[in-house]
């Protein structure tokens, strides 16, 4: 009986480890998970961000030529102007006396001039009757040049007077709006080593530009023609747009970092940008339209060695024979994913693909949920904007491409191809 009793605890023991394994071993063989995102279709955009400046198209710093007190102001801020215009004018009281000194000393000079020649001639006829010598001769001729001379000094100090009276008079050089006065009546300026400006002319601000910072980094995508979208702290929910028309050549270095200046077209129609607003841009360098995309760090998903050896282990020995002479076609470098096959897929191969570029025309592997299983499947890539990529390959909409893998206690594992990077 005790005999007995011993077999039958000896029988239970033997099921009950048998169950357990049979659900340990379930649970190791089901407890993979992945975690996937899906393929998705529609436009991809390349672009490149950078900040700038709001500036007018053309700004003009009108000045004054002539030293003199402000006596008039005839525009103001704001105040829209024509070309030719008057938008100032100086105190004109020394200006006038300058003239009319100007005057005097020309008609002494005409005088003066007047004198020598009646004195030329008369040494002149008694020089031709031998009655004079030739040293009065030349002294006569040469005072009369002289005189001359002088008449025409005279003349052109008369003409500079003039015009230095015109320059009391500020006309606007372009139409415009007036965007900066930096002066008041009755102020004083002074034009002795530069010209001191008065008013600060936009030509129109119907149309703008923009001065944008560009990384020397990012300044080789950059084209004359590209579209720009940018947006401005003023209008948080607006989004304008423009055009880029000039990539300047001269350097400058910001906190070492070197940078180039471009030159963004901007439309203001309803003038609701203004100067000096800082724009935060973004310059579209490629365009793809209606395309397949997947996460970029799918490209970069290495499935757990041990996984891929059991599926190698599952397949028939045809598709191994076939794989292998793949594999030996492609020069045994699987680790590239250009054989689309398993071998090689595992960890070890992670540090060359993680080498890899992510350059339009190259080929990855992919791997797809398929059920509860995964399939590699080969790719071709295209643009990419860091997040996501374009691919051409057997694959469609809404399918599961695997991005990572959690662990049977449910934690993530690590995989050194999560990381995103920028291409």
């Amino acid at each position: 009986m005790k005999k007995k009793r011993l077999i039958t605890i000896a029988i239970l023991v033997v099921v009950v480890a048998g169950v357990i394994v049979f659900f340990t071993s379930s649970s190791k063989s089901d407890s993979q998970q992945w975690l996937t995102l899906p393929v998705t279709k529609g436009n991809l955009d390349v672009v490149v961000t950078a900040t700038g400046t709001l500036a007018a198209d053309t700004t003009v710093q009108v000045g004054t030529q002539v030293s003199g007190t402000i006596a008039k102001l005839y525009a103001d801020w704001n105040s829209h102007v024509r070309q030719g215009q008057v938008v100032a004018k100086l105190d004109t009281t020394f200006l006038w006396a300058s003239v009319e000194q100007a005057e005097a000393n020309l008609r002494k000079s005409k005088v003066a001039e007047e004198q020598a020649k009646r004195t030329f001639d008369r040494v002149k006829q008694l020089f031709q009757r031998n009655l004079d010598s030739q040293s009065d001769y030349d002294t006569a001729l040469s005072g009369y040049q002289t005189a001359q001379a002088d008449v025409v000094q005279a003349q052109t100090a008369l003409d500079q007077a003039k015009i230095n009276l015109s320059y009391a008079t500020i006309k606007s050089p372009i139409s415009g709006v007036v965007i900066s006065r930096n002066v008041d009546l009755g102020q004083t300026v002074a034009s002795s080593f530069n010209t001191p400006t008065l008013f600060t002319i936009a030509n129109s601000l119907s149309d703008m530009q923009i001065q944008a910072s560009v990384d020397e980094g990012d300044i080789g995508s950059v084209k004359v023609g590209q579209p720009v979208s940018f947006t401005v702290d003023a209008y948080p929910n607006d989004t304008f747009s423009g055009r880029v028309i000039q990539i300047r050549l001269q350097p400058t270095v910001v906190q070492n970092v070197v940078e180039y200046t471009v030159i963004i077209d901007v439309p203001n129609p309803d003038l609701k940008l203004m100067p000096g607003m800082t724009a935060n841009l973004t310059i579209q360098i490629a365009e793809a339209k209606d395309v397949l995309k997947v996460p970029t760090t799918a490209l970069r998903f290495v499935p757990p060695r041990q996984y891929v050896t059991g599926m190698m282990n599952a397949l028939p020995d045809s598709v191994k024979q076939k794989i292998e002479q793949r594999r030996k076609a492609d020069g045994g470098n699987q680790a590239s994913g250009q054989a689309g096959g398993y071998q090689g897929a595992g960890q070890g191969s992670a540090q060359s693909l993680q080498n890899r570029e992510l350059s339009p025309g190259s080929y990855f592997r992919l791997w797809v949920l398929d059920g509860k299983q995964i399939k590699p499947v080969r790719v071709r890539i295209g643009l990419s904007d860091g997040t996501n990529t374009e691919v051409a390959g057997d694959l469609n909409a809404g399918q599961q491409v695997v991005i990572g893998s959690l662990t049977q206690s449910g934690g993530r594992q690590n995989n050194p191809f999560m990381q995103q990077r920028r291409f």
